[in-house]
């Protein structure tokens, strides 16, 4: 193959980074294969609101327009950030290994989020890890943060915050595991459904694509999304609800654990299960924490 593929990613350094990941892989795979990467401006960048205003694929949308548009082959996302519900003609045509699904507290010492100094102020723009924060320790102020990794590192560095909470993952991928910090045990914040995987987006009908890039999917990190995603589905698909899910596949049965949290952090709904069908799992479990009154805390909470 000789002519050029064109892969779209956020401007972000995170987003590059990834991206490149995504490049390396498949140059080892193929070897001669032209990539060239488009950089694209989301609405998820141009708006540095809180986000749960930006909207529904704020970080997304504008590289799936460039995939409908032909302007680009495929995109790399983080896959938590991109909604359940894709495009009628495009597809998730791979979901890379992912390193880590956890977050972490990163502080200047690298103390514990039980360690934490009464009154810390900690720094995150997540719905889900605000109401996760609250419920673990009610004296903790949360602040709203944005911006690039190192960026939000540099505020705290400042002291605009004592404390950020990030995805171990973005940490990894961008060379700053030497940054003190500590995980935090998933049992106080689960995950994000899909965080730390990559996902690679392209269009349905695009078999050369979809041909390149099938050799990234992992399978492990395919099913256990799978059924964090379906989670996320059956409760309203929003990706910036107050919802973890995390499911873990050990090549014939998945575990998984998934919240729902009220905004405040004061009410929980928390459910867990096993199954060897993702997407079953992740809908059932759904209709446990529904059943428990999860929809009332995410109206209403």
């Amino acid at each position: 193959m000789t002519q050029d593929i064109v892969a779209g990613t956020r401007r972000s350094t995170l987003a590059m980074a990834q991206t490149q990941l995504v490049v390396a892989q498949l140059r080892q795979l193929h070897a001669d294969l032209g990539i060239r990467v488009t950089p694209i401006v989301t609405e998820g960048d141009r708006n540095s609101g809180p986000l749960q205003q930006t909207g529904k694929g704020a970080f997304t949308g504008a590289l799936e327009a460039a995939l409908e548009k032909g302007s680009i082959d495929f995109a790399v996302h983080s896959l938590k950030d991109l909604p359940v519900e894709l495009p009628a003609q495009l597809t998730l045509g791979a979901v890379l290994n992912r390193v880590s699904a956890r977050d972490v507290l990163v502080t200047p010492g690298g103390c514990s989020l039980r360690d934490l100094a009464y009154g810390s102020r900690i720094g995150t723009s997540s719905q889900r890890r605000t109401a996760q924060l609250k419920a673990f320790r009610t004296d903790l102020r949360v602040v709203p943060i944005r911006g690039n990794v190192d960026t939000r590192i540099r505020k705290m560095k400042r002291g605009v915050v004592e404390a950020l909470v990030l995805a171990e993952a973005g940490l990894i991928r961008l060379g700053l595991m030497d940054q003190p910090h500590h995980p935090i045990d998933c049992d106080i914040m689960v995950p994000a459904p899909g965080q730390g995987a990559l996902a690679v987006e392209c269009r349905q009908n695009d078999d050369k694509i979809l041909q390149v890039i099938e050799h990234l999917d992992c399978q492990k990190a395919r099913h256990e999304t799978k059924a964090e995603r379906a989670f996320l589905k059956a409760l309203g698909g929003g990706c910036t609800l107050p919802v973890g899910a995390m499911a873990e596949w050990n090549g014939q049965m998945l575990t998984m654990r998934a919240a729902v949290y009220s905004r405040d952090g004061s009410k929980a709904v928390q459910v867990q299960g096993q199954g060897n069908r993702a997407r079953l799992l992740g809908k059932s479990l759904a209709e446990q924490a529904r059943s428990l009154g999860a929809m009332d805390l995410l109206t209403n909470g």
